[in-house]
């Protein structure tokens, strides 16, 4: 893959993403994504973003609602 803003090279690796839902932040370890060795620009796959939702979504939004 080739990076939109640098024009450099990916390497797919494991990361750390910050991941909004239902007003908090989560913090999810060991997802992959495609990272620039030129400028460290992430991209993330749109099937893995959508797994990180309902997983999230499922505990989380459910224990907010009860919260309230």
């Amino acid at each position: 893959m080739i990076c939109e803003f640098c024009g450099g090279q990916t390497r797919t690796k494991k990361v750390k993403r910050q991941h909004w839902l239902c007003g908090r932040l989560y913090i999810v370890e060991n997802v992959e994504a495609e990272i620039c060795i030129e400028c460290g620009e992430r991209y993330f796959h749109a099937k893995t973003l959508d797994t990180i939702d309902q997983y999230l979504s499922l505990r989380s939004c459910t224990e907010l609602q009860t919260d309230l």
